[in-house]
Parts: C-alpha cells; structure tokens; sequence
C-alpha cells in the first residue's frame, strides 16, 4: 500500500464512522423518545424486556447507547436493577443486525434482483432520496428521515472504500502474519477490546472486521476471537457513564462487563475444547462478512440464553463488587423525584424532552396543590397545612432550578421542531409556576395574620372571597391544561377568566371601601384584604402569561400585545360569548 491508499483507508472509515453515527441519531430523532418511554415502563418480565432490548437496539442501531440509557434509569431509580439485565441482554443480540446489513456488501451474483441487494447498488438510490427530502421538503420529520437515509448511504460508502483500500493488503506478507498473530485467542481478545474501547462502538468494530475480511486474508481462527474481545470492548462506553453515577447505576455497567466477560471465557473455553477433539475444519479457511455477522449473533444469543435464567446470579456479583457502606443512605424520595433530569438522558434529546415534561408537569401540580392548600387556610387555618405549603415551596423552587438548567442545556442540542417547541415553552412556563407557588405562600402568610389575631372576614366578604378563589382555581387548571396538553383552543378561556378576576377584584375592592365607611369593616382587615386581592390578581396574570406563551410558541406569533389584543377584538365574538359565560358562573353575593 502507498501513502495515497492509507489517505483512502482512513477516510473510508472517517466516513464508515459518521455515516453510522448520523444515521443512529437520525433513528433516535425520528423516533421521539418513544422507544425510551418504552424502556421506562418496562415490566418485571425477564423475556420481555430482552425483547424490548434487542427491538430498540436493533432500530437506533447501538447498544452502547441503550445500554447507557439503562445506566440512566437506573441511576435515576425509573428501572430496577433486575430489569435492566435482561434490557443489557437484548441490547446485546440487537447490536447484531449492523453487521448482518454490513455483511450484505459480500454478496456476488449475476443475477439483477439478487445484486440489488448489495447495499453498493442501493445506497446511493437512498442517498438521492435522502437529499431530496433534506432540501426539498419542509416537514421536520422527513428531514429526519432524509438524514437516515444519508446516513446509511455515506456508512455504506465507507464500508465500499475501506475495502477497495485494504484490498492490497491480501499480498502483503506482513499483514497476513500479523493477522495470523491474533489466532492466538488471548491476542485476538485483546486486539478486539481495544479496538473497540477506542471507537466505543461494538457495530462500527466489527463493520471494520467485516472490511479486512473482503481481501480474503483473515482466516476464521483470527476472527473468532476478535469477535468475542469486540463484545468486552462495547462495555466501555457504559462503565465511563456510570462515572459519577450512584451505586445502582454502577453496578447496571458492572453487569453489562461480567455479562459480556464471562460469555466470552465460557464460550471460548467450549469452543476451543471442542476445536481440540473435533478440529473444526473451517478455522483455516478465510472469514467473510457473512461469516462474521453469524458469528456475532450466535455469541450474543448463545450468551443470552445462558445467562437469562441465572440473572440474579449477575445482579448479585455486580453487588458484591460494588458494595453498599455503612454510611450509604437512600436518597429521599423528593431528591428520587429530580433524578428523573439525568443528564445521561441528554444523549438522546427527544427522550429528554419527555422526562422534562414531565418534571414540569410535576412542577405545575406541586403549584396547584400549594394554591388549592393556602385557600382552605383563609377558612379554616391549621399549621399542618401552613407546613405543606412551605414544603411545596421549596421543591417548585428547587424544579425551577433543576429543570431551567436541563431545558438550557437541552436547548443546545439537535430537536425536532416540535421539542423545539416543547422546550420554548416549558422555558417560559417555569417562571410562571414558581411565582403562583409564592402567591400561594403570601396568601399562606395573610391566613397566617388572620389566626394569630384572631380576625375574621364578615360573613359578605367571605361570601366573595369564596367565589374569587374558585374563579383562580378555575385560571389555574385551565391554564395547566393548556400547557399540558399544549391545547390553544382553550387560551380564550383564560383570558376570559383573567378579565373576569379583574372586574370581581375591582368590585370586592369597592365594596370593601363601602364596608369601611358603614363601620363594618377595619383598616387593618382592608390591608389583608388587599394582599389577599392582589395575590390572585397576579395569579391570573401568570395564568395568562402561560396561555399566551403556548399560542405563540405553537403559532409563530411573537408580539404578545398584539396576541391579546387580536384575541380580545379580533376574535371578539369567541371572547365576549366565553366572558358572558363565566359571569354568569361567578356571580358576587
């Protein structure tokens, strides 16, 4: 080989290398977070989720990603340890469809339909269709789909290179010694570890074997053992991810290792005992792409199958390996509830959007609950409620900041269109549910002054307060629903209700002025009802600010006066029949 053919051989793989890290993105892109979803509510069953391992793998095309998934959720605590041994199982068996499409470039046939599925002959039709849907359509999932079809054109093209570069090779005598070194199993192992640590890809590595094996000097007793070192090498790019992981998610890594380490010894001592009583004829002769992929499959099942009923045997060994101290403590269960932000999760965006939503979900509710506690305190005051809502305080405080810097870094990540949208808006939103959270802690405060002076409303003004605070909850879980189910078919009815809040506001207020002219009411009671009406008054605002945030964000609409005031005029008929309503609904004593 010259120096021109080692420049061809490097970029084949450069490309080999994108093509299949381009095309697995575009697979997690266009599936949404879906496949993860489903891993997440995974059951107990060992055999199901060996399937659900083996059926995401195989579609986002890398079991070092599912696998690091599954680190993620255990460390998370969404997955039980005994759970994700099967899912590691699956993933394993999965990863081997790569190399059974690889193995398809080995196909010679003169017949047409037969060559056409050579991936040489139909890679590039896909890479046509793929740039046609990237520059010609503006629908964000067949741009995603355009991607996946580039991706697997420019992996193929690089497979296609790598081979027409090592080709040469087969009559260099050096090579195929060196080749013949790895027959050594110990050598052949170790080269396939390290081979594959590096590129931390089990596909990739063995697309490349796949590659050597076209020149048709790697004979079988060389690839047998690289083969089985390639699956120990994938297990690196777990191990580096349980780094900093709690103990769980370590040992899930843990697993995944012995899993793969003692598969190997135990079939490479089987093997080669065999091989020395029957002497397999075919370890002399050359290996082929096909040859590697059967290879590679039969492992990983033969491993599966061995393994599986014994499964607790490895959840017991990563145990002991990775032990619990005395001053080891659970985390509680609200610090349990925030772990769902992994940043693990941050490797595949669409997933993480879902986790974020649901952080936020958990967020709005935390200030429902907080809003609907402080009212029953204005009627009937104790201080386990008082507490609750402090408490609450704190964890929608504290998703505010968790969940803020999740969103930003999300942000900065490939979305689809729609997360795009979904990580606008929870953005924006955040804000909005922390601020009703503190009016539910100041009219907290106000009920507070009430019991410790032992005041009390007149039994009118209670009367208003009552219709008032159902008005707010009403805001409150309309506008949740918007958010939640980003439905701005019901953003009228906020604004409505906002108005609506502002006019029995404003008239509780006058009539407060009318009370404490007649004597039947004190300054100090006006100036806690005041903050108690002011508080609401901001509660509405907020409720408003979400509504108007999911209209414009699902609607390309920026300027927010002229939002309002389209709602309010343009759409006037809509908006007035909806306030009518629900005037009639809440209607002042």
């Amino acid at each position: 080989m010259d120096f021109f053919s080692i420049l061809t051989l490097l970029g084949g793989l450069a490309l080999f290398l994108y093509g299949m890290q381009v095309m697995g993105d575009g697979l997690a892109k266009v599936s949404g977070g879906k496949l993860e979803k489903i891993l997440e509510n995974l059951t107990s069953s060992k055999l199901k989720a060996v399937l659900l391992g083996l059926a995401v793998t195989a579609v986002i095309q890398s079991s070092s990603a599912t696998t690091v998934m599954v680190v993620g959720f255990v460390n998370s605590g969404i997955m039980k340890l005994t759970q994700a041994v099967g899912i590691i199982m699956g993933a394993n068996i999965g990863t081997t469809v790569t190399a059974w499409i690889l193995s398809l470039a080995g196909i010679e046939s003169s017949n047409f339909f037969i060559s056409l599925l050579k991936p040489s002959s139909f890679a590039p039709i896909l890479a046509l269709i793929g740039i046609v849907l990237l520059m010609f359509t503006k629908s964000s999932r067949k741009k995603d789909i355009g991607v996946i079809l580039v991706g697997f054109a420019v992996l193929m093209f690089g497979m296609e290179t790598m081979s027409g570069a090592v080709k040469p090779l087969a009559d260099v005598p050096e090579f195929t010694n060196l080749l013949l070194a790895f027959s050594n199993p110990i050598a052949g192992v170790l080269a396939g570890t390290i081979l594959t640590a590096i590129i931390q890809s089990s596909s990739a590595s063995v697309g490349i074997l796949q590659a050597l094996c076209v020149t048709g000097a790697v004979p079988y007793s060389a690839a047998f053992p690289i083969i089985m070192g390639q699956n120990i090498g994938t297990c690196v790019t777990a191990l580096l991810s349980a780094i900093g992981a709690n103990k769980n998610a370590k040992r899930a890594a843990m697993i995944h290792l012995y899993f793969n380490m003692l598969g190997t010894v135990i079939f490479l001592g089987v093997f080669y005992l065999l091989n020395s009583v029957v002497h397999f004829s075919f370890m002399d002769s050359m290996a082929t792409p096909a040859a590697i992929a059967v290879t590679h499959s039969i492992f990983n099942v033969t491993a599966t199958l061995i393994w599986l009923p014994f499964s607790n045997v490895l959840v017991k060994l990563a145990c002991l390996t990775i032990r619990d101290s005395a001053e080891d403590v659970e985390a509680a269960k609200e610090d349990q509830e925030f772990m769902i932000l992994e940043s693990r999760f941050l490797e595949k965006p669409a997933f993480a959007v879902e986790q974020g939503r649901t952080a936020a979900r958990r967020m709005a509710e935390d200030s429902g609950k907080s809003l609907k506690t402080a009212f029953g305190l204005l009627h009937q005051y104790d201080d386990e409620g008082a507490k609750k809502i402090d408490k609450l305080e704190g964890k929608v405080d504290r998703y505010e900041d968790e969940l803020g810097t999740y969103l930003v870094q999300l942000n900065n990540k490939d979305l689809s269109e729609n997360d795009s949208h979904s990580v606008s808006i929870m953005l924006h939103c955040i804000g909005d549910f922390e601020r009703i959270s503190d009016h539910a802690v100041n009219i907290k405060e106000s009920a507070e002054e009430l019991h410790e002076k032992n005041l009390s409303f007149s039994p009118v003004a209670k009367a208003e307060l009552r219709v008032v605070t159902a008005a707010v909850n009403d805001i409150v879980e309309t506008a949740f629903h918007v958010f939640d189910a980003q439905d701005t078919t019901k953003a009228v009815e906020i604004e409505a209700l906002e108005e609506l809040i502002d006019e029995l506001t404003k008239e509780m207020k006058r009539r407060h002025i009318n009370r404490l002219r007649s004597g039947e009411c004190t300054i100090e009671m006006g100036f806690i009802l005041s903050d108690l009406i002011t508080s609401m008054e901001r509660i509405a605002d907020h409720c408003s600010n979400i509504g108007v945030c999911v209209t414009q964000v699902r609607e390309n609409l920026y300027d927010t006066h002229s939002h309002l005031n389209a709602l309010k005029n343009e759409d006037s008929d809509d908006f007035e029949k909806c306030l009518e309503k629900v005037r009639q609904e809440y209607l002042l004593p």
